[in-house]
């Protein structure tokens, strides 16, 4: 019998210690330190504020977006133009862009590790005071997580598969580990540099995880079980929320359209939508026409249709958002499409009448706020 009583306790003893071993081994986040459960990576269902937590940008924008090249070139002066004769009054500007190129000369050590300079603009300050001289609010695009230039420099902050090959999107950009403080930091300092030369507002864009096979493979250091990628990025937002409202910094992020309503398009991103929209003081969710499959919103082909599909889009916004306080929630000013969907079966030119079926689908949508996005910044004048 004592034999008996040893042995079940020595077996007892041996499930406990493996239980550990194995909490360790899944906690273990090799060379990433993991999002901890604190003040810094709150839960995600905790309900939203009843007092107000945003600044207001106190402008009500209606903007275009214009690339690092176009703002250094005399070209512009045509957009500031368009800016000074029509409805708009807004130019989202590249401060970093797709390749992670920081577009002036700005005065940061880590850019200068990283070697990120390529200037663009040679006198941001001046370009920025000649459009707020045309009364044209100025707003800093930086983008995220995709960064070629960060991944290059600090093959440490990079997003690799475990085999070390980098995960990169269909242009062969490379992305860093939305996991990483680091990269956090990177990304608040160059907003605050952009906010010290003139910028008024900061917008960031690939905010997000990339998608695909590759990168549900992706060595990130961390239990993603445990650390979700829904948790990742509202812990990131909670960062910039606590570090720019300290400063009296406006900022919002460009969302996936399609997360509104979408708990599995949400879960691949990374982007909960309501959860940003309690810690942004602008959400830009964008929601081409072009984007939606077929069938979407009972339209057979979604981007024919630029009216219906705005509505649509942005009458789910209206619904995910209804349970915040109008004071506690972010504003709301989608991206519209300001290019021709050519892949797209059966798409429409978007002429004018299709680019003011969107504006006019946003205010009937009870939103006062848009920007036309086009890759190439050939804008209507009309």
């Amino acid at each position: 019998m004592k034999k008996r009583i040893i042995a079940v306790v020595m077996i007892l003893t041996m499930i406990i210690m493996c239980m550990t071993a194995c909490k360790k081994k899944e906690t273990a986040s090799g060379n990433a330190e993991p999002v901890e459960e604190t003040e810094a990576a709150p839960k995600v269902d905790m309900p939203p504020p009843t007092v107000a937590n945003r600044i207001d940008p106190k402008v009500k924008v209606r903007g275009i977006y214009v690339t690092g090249a176009m703002a250094g070139k005399d070209a512009l002066d045509n957009l500031i133009e368009l800016c000074d004769n029509t409805d708009l009054n807004a130019m989202v500007i590249d401060v970093k862009d797709d390749g992670g190129n920081i577009t002036y000369d700005m005065d940061l050590d880590m850019v200068k590790e990283v070697g990120s300079v390529h200037a663009y603009v040679k006198d941001m300050p001046a370009l920025l005071k000649k459009l707020h001289e045309h009364d044209i609010y100025c707003i800093a695009r930086i983008v995220c997580f995709k960064d070629p230039c960060l991944a290059k420099a600090r093959d440490d902050l990079a997003l690799k598969l475990p085999t070390g090959e980098p995960i990169v999107d269909g242009h062969g950009n490379a992305f860093v580990n939305p996991y990483k403080q680091e990269v956090w930091e990177y990304i608040v300092q160059v907003a605050k540099k952009a906010i010290e030369v003139g910028f008024d507002e900061i917008q960031f864009d690939y905010v997000r995880f990339p998608i695909g096979e590759d990168a549900d493979n992706a060595d990130y250091g961390v239990n993603t079980r445990k650390y979700t990628r829904i948790k990742c990025i509202s812990a990131f937002f909670t960062y910039c929320e606590t570090e720019f409202h300290k400063g009296g910094i406006i900022f919002g992020a460009d969302l996936f359209g399609t997360i509104i309503g979408s708990a599995l398009d949400e879960q691949a991103t990374g982007q909960m939508y309501k959860d940003i929209a309690i810690k942004a003081d602008v959400v830009c969710p964008m929601i081409y026409p072009s984007h939606y499959a077929n069938g979407n919103f009972g339209i057979e082909v979604p981007d024919a249709y630029p009216y219906e599909a705005i509505l649509g889009a942005l009458g789910r916004s209206t619904k995910a958002l209804s349970g915040i306080s109008e004071e506690a929630r972010a504003y709301v000013r989608p991206w519209l499409q300001s290019f021709t969907a050519s892949w797209v079966e059966g798409h429409i030119e978007y002429d004018l009448a299709a680019i003011k079926a969107q504006i006019q689908a946003v205010y009937d949508a009870g939103y006062e706020e848009w920007i036309l996005w086009n890759a190439s910044n050939k804008y209507t004048y009309e």
